[in-house]
Parts: structure tokens; sequence; C-alpha cells
């Protein structure tokens, strides 16, 4: 470690001999043709310096590569930045990496660094892949006194990665780096980039990479602001008034701490013909040191389309789930992160959404929300997705085409079938209540649509699980009543559950007046049909044909085996052959006036 520190210092003093020539961002290579840039990096504080009082850095952190298939890498550009007069050694995925090209800023009486390697083989070799950092390690550097006490402690690395692929447009990428910084004791930079050609000013956009810019900062009452020909850049991940805020672009990180990787789109801010464009920071509090810049100059531009993959419905349920896809297929750009999307049901905006990722050329995001309808949009309706839309039809990203952005579905919200009430059955009462029932017919009667399917069910319970229909109901026996019967109304979605009574009543009881009292089996008694068990309160009275009474029963008594069990009972009880008489009195409120008969008795 020794060692290492010495050469460190051999290095720093043989660069402080000529640092004031390499500290201006200025251009270092340009490419044109079909070429586009992208950045992978990471921190290495492990937090926020600004509000967190730590002096400890790790020394290494870890970035994902992940080209298209049909992208060539043209070169590689490795950056990496801290606090102190530099550690130029540092290990990309084991292999030992020496600066080539080294910037250095002083401010308060602290040194900040920057180092540069051309990593284009590595890569190359590599491919996609995790890249990490080693043994960028600052901590010699560091003390409470200096950078720890006032919140400037940082490390990172970056890859800029320049590629091409024969299906973009024909652009221009220029890469400018140096050194250069503001402050609260130096508020103001103003950089100026040349060697521009404007030829189309669509798509353009300009990336950074700062170092040690702070979420938290600037505080209220201070300014930051990062301006581009007098116009101030902002998007969704940096805000005008704190551009430089430990954000990513590309992997649309809010953590990356203390430095940043930047993209913003320029074309409202540039004109056809441009041949230089001018930053301007202005940081009242925050310091913040810009390493690199890159400009895009071209026609290239996202195409944001969406589709409707699935609409999830529930019976009777006004909340849905929709799964839906935002592409960039048709286009020369990637789209940005968090694109509005603005959901609609008949005309009616009901809903607004992002998207969360930046979607690249020829890929989609797809994601599912959740939607509720409200009470006033009816069952039948058009659902729409605009992608690009604020809520008001207007966006926010500039396409390729501006027309295709929405995606339309016809809805009908699943309710319940509608049915016909059905109407209690009587049946007659076959004794203690049990009744035998036909309710066939109802399951055509229940019906208002043919279509639908009927199935009749014992339980409101077994009705909802749809088990166990009853499988006879031209000839349903209910033990006892009133029974009430489930009908479940199927269509292709939905079911309806509806019931109806059975019930008994007590008919009229049938009188077989012949005895034949010989105990062959065959009318051995005074035989009434529906009588027994259904008129439990009736009294049956037997008179001989001087009207004498010789025999009472009820519904709790033996039945009349031709046998005197009133009365003067001469030579035994057992009547003599002949006719008799008998008055039934059911005690039923239906039947107030009691039945009355002759029985002929034989033996």
């Amino acid at each position: 470690m020794n060692l290492k520190l010495q050469i460190r210092n051999f290095v720093v003093l043989f660069f402080f001999s000529c640092a004031a020539f390499a500290q201006d961002v200025a251009l270092f290579r340009q490419f044109n043709g079909r070429y586009d840039f992208t950045i992978i990096g990471n921190t290495l504080n492990t937090s926020e310096n600004n509000l967190n009082n730590f002096c400890t850095i790790t020394t290494s952190s870890s970035a994902t590569l992940n080209m298209g298939v049909n992208d060539e890498i043209e070169k590689a550009y490795l950056y990496w930045a801290g606090s102190g007069t530099g550690d130029w050694n540092v290990v990309l995925n084991g292999v030992p990496i020496t600066s080539e090209r080294n910037f250095a800023y002083f401010q308060n009486d602290l040194d900040y660094f920057c180092a540069f390697t051309d990593v284009t083989s590595q890569i190359l070799s590599t491919g996609n892949g995790n890249y990490t950092l080693s043994d960028l390690d600052v901590s010699p550097f560091l003390d409470a006194n200096h950078y720890c006490n006032n919140r400037t402690n940082f490390a990172g690395w970056a890859i800029v990665i320049i590629y091409k692929n024969e299906s973009f447009p024909l652009n221009q990428i220029n890469v400018y780096d140096g050194l250069q910084g503001v402050s609260r004791t130096q508020n103001h930079l103003t950089l100026t980039l040349n060697s521009l050609n404007v030829i189309d000013n669509a798509g353009s956009k300009i990336g950074f990479i700062a170092w040690e810019g702070d979420v938290n900062l600037p505080t209220a009452g201070f300014t930051e602001s990062l301006k581009i020909n007098g116009h101030i850049l902002s998007n969704a991940l940096n805000p005008a008034n704190n551009a430089f805020n430990g954000t990513n672009s590309f992997t649309n990180s809010r953590t990356l701490y203390n430095m940043d990787l930047d993209v913003y789109e320029i074309q409202n801010y540039i004109q056809i013909n441009d041949e230089s464009v001018e930053i301007q920071l202005t940081s009242e509090q925050d310091f913040v040191m810009i390493s690199t810049i890159l400009t895009k100059l071209n026609n290239q531009l996202p195409d944001a389309t969406i589709s409707i993959d699935n609409v999830a419905l529930e019976c009777n349920s006004r909340r849905i789930m929709v799964d839906y896809t935002v592409y960039n297929l048709d286009s020369t750009n990637p789209l940005r992160a968090e694109v509005p999307i603005a959901i609609y049901a008949d005309g009616n905006l009901i809903e607004q959404t992002l998207t969360v990722p930046p979607i690249p050329i020829g890929g989609s995001y797809s994601d599912t929300i959740f939607l509720t309808i409200p009470d006033e949009i009816p069952n039948d309706f058009t659902l729409k997705f605009v992608v690009d839309d604020t809520g008001n039809g207007t966006g926010i990203v500039t396409e390729l085409d501006e027309t295709n952005n929405e995606f339309s579905v016809s809805i009908s919200m699943l309710v319940s079938p509608e049915f016909n009430l059905l109407d209690k059955i009587l049946a007659c009462n076959e004794g203690l209540k049990k009744g035998t029932f036909d309710f066939s017919h109802y399951e055509e009667m229940v019906k208002v649509d043919p279509d639908h399917v009927v199935h009749f069910f014992n339980s409101q319970e077994e009705a909802q699980a749809n088990q166990n229909p009853i499988p006879n109901t031209n000839h349903y026996v209910a033990s006892s009543t009133p029974k009430e019967i489930f009908v479940r109304i199927e269509d292709e979605n939905c079911y309806s559950i509806t019931s109806f009574l059975l019930d008994t009543k007590n008919c009229p009881p049938t009188v077989y007046n012949a005895v034949t009292a010989n105990d062959d089996g065959w009318n051995d008694f005074f035989f009434i049909r529906g009588l027994r068990d259904i008129f439990v309160n009736f009294k049956l009275s037997i008179y001989n044909r001087w009207g004498t009474l010789v025999w009472t029963g009820n519904n709790n008594t033996e039945n009349w085996y031709g046998q005197a069990t009133k009365g003067i009972q001469i030579g035994g009880n057992d009547l003599p052959d002949g006719t008799y008489y008998y008055v039934l009195d059911l005690n039923d409120p239906d039947y107030k006036t009691p039945l009355t008969g002759y029985v002929y008795l034989t033996r």
C-alpha cells in the first residue's frame, strides 16, 4: 500500500505541472454515422454525503451492460473520479487499469480528480454482463476535518459506450471531457461546446457525467440551474432547481449517490445549422463538477405506441384489471422513462399512470393496472389507453409519429343474468307436511334469455358452489315443508341465484266405505286416504243404523276394525255385519263442515 501511495504522489506532482492544460471541458472525440451512446457506472458512496456524517467509502461497485444484438460497440471510455489528489490505478473485472489521461480540480484548499482510460478492447472481449470496478481507494485522502466535514467525500466511475447500429439514422456524437465545477464560492460556469453540426434538431440530446451533486441541495432560498442556450434543462429525474441530484437517466435510479449520469432532450433549445451551444451551470450552494459531456444531434426520435393486452372482469364489480404494453418499435431513439399514460372510459378521464423504465429501440414495457369504473359509466363502454398524454390530450415527448398513441377496446361489464320471479308451489300434504312436487317447468319460466343455463339446489351454499344439483325436478319429494328451493341461472360469465317455496296443503280425504274385518290383509279396517298425519286434529265417529255411537277415534288411536268401543257391548266388542254411518270432523279451517257417509261392515 505504501508503494502505491508513493506512485500516486509522483503522478500527482507530475500532473500539477501540466494541470492547467487539461482542466477545461473540451472536445475529445467526434463520431459521425449511425451512432448513439449509452453510459453505465456506479457510485462508491453508500449513501448521500450531504446529510450523513460518514467518512467511509467503498472501494468497488458494479453496473450491468446490456447492449442489443445488432449493436456494435465502437468505443468504450472509462472515467473514474473522487476526492483527493488521485488514485490512478484501478481494476475492472479483474483487469488492472492505469489512467491514460488525468484531470484535477482544486476548490477551497481541497483536491479532486478524474481519470480516463480507453477500455474498448476489454468491453468488446467481455460483452454484455456485469462490470465491477474495484481498488478505487480514496480513503487515504479522507479525514473528518477536510472532505468529510465539508461533505464532499465521494468516489465513482462510469463507462461511456459509443456504438452503432445499421438501423440508426445518421447521427453526430461528440464527446467532451475535462474537469470543471461550480460551488457557493464560484457560482457560475459557462461551457461552450464547439464543433457541432446541427442538420436536424429533432431528437437531439445531451448527456452529462457529473460528480458530487446532492439530492438535498440546494435548500430553500438557493439556486441551482443547468441551462443550454439560455433554456433551463429539467426532466422527471432532474428538477429545474436541482439538475445534479444523484440520478441515472439510463437506469432511472435515484440512488446514484453524489454522481450523475444524466441525459436531456435538447431539440427545442438548438437550431438547425448551429455550430456550438452554450452550457451555463449555476449553483449558490451545492458543489458540482462536470467531467464529461456527450451530444447527439440527429433526427432520432422515439415512437410510443400502446396496446391493451387483456382485461380481467369480475361479476358485479366495477373494478377491472388491465394488462397493457407500451412499445417503442418503429423508432430511432429510446423512449424516456416516466412517460404519462391517460386512461379514458367513453371519453372520460378515469386514471393516469406512467411508464417506469426507459424503453429501448424495438423494446417494450408491460404492466398491469387496476381501474375502478365510475358508476356513471354504462356497463357497455369504450376503454381507451393513450400513451404520452398528460390527461388533456397533450404529451411531453416529441415522437416520429404523433398520431399512433392510443388503443381502444370495447368493454361489457359482467353482471349477473336477469331472471323471472317464481311463485310458490303447493302440493297435497302426504303426512307431516311431506309433499311430492313437479317444478320441471320452472327451468324455462325463470329464464329471461333462452340461452341461460338453470339448475336447482337444496341450499344456497350448494347453489353458489354449483354442487349437488337436484336431478329429478318432476318428482321431487320434500320430507317436510315449507321447503326453499334455490335456482342458479348462468350465462357464459356470471350467475344469479333466486329461490321459490314448496309448501303443502291439506287436500280433501278419500273415504273407502267397505270394511271386511276378516284379517286377510284386505280392507280389514276403515281406510280414509289423506287423513292420518295430515288432519292431525280430526275426530271420527261411527254410528249404527239406529244412531247409536259405537266407536270414536282420532290421529292418536287405531283405525276402526269393526269393533265397538262405545255403548252396550253384548257378546263381545265385534260389531255385526251391516251398514254403519260415520261423521268425520276434520277440525281444519278449510273444512268447517264435517264429512258424513256410510260404511258397510262384513266379516
